[in-house]
């Protein structure tokens, strides 16, 4: 199986949204955390967003794949865009 097929434990999956979107992602495994991450920088055009896509692309192994993912959800986390298990991005409680 290759590093970006690997799917992460189910506890790890977690959902996420744009500002504006009306749909959540559900992000349970590198590869469509390497695919919301991308489609995220073409958005904003940050400079840290795109220095996290770089981190989970070259994640070569479930350990570094782990820790990517973790920076992507912390990121997403700070901007408001990580959906709570209530539905709600944590800014909204």
């Amino acid at each position: 199986m290759s590093g970006e097929q690997m799917s992460s434990p189910a506890h790890e999956s977690f959902q996420a949204n744009f500002p504006g979107a009306t749909q959540t992602v559900r992000i349970s495994s590198l590869h469509e955390a390497k695919v919301f991450a991308r489609r995220w920088v073409i958005r904003d055009k940050d400079p840290a967003l795109k220095a996290l896509l770089r981190h989970l692309e070259k994640a070569n192994s479930s350990a570094t794949g782990d820790t990517a993912v973790a920076q992507l959800k912390l990121a997403l986390a700070r901007r408001g865009m990580l959906v709570t298990a209530d539905g709600n991005p944590p800014s909204a409680r």
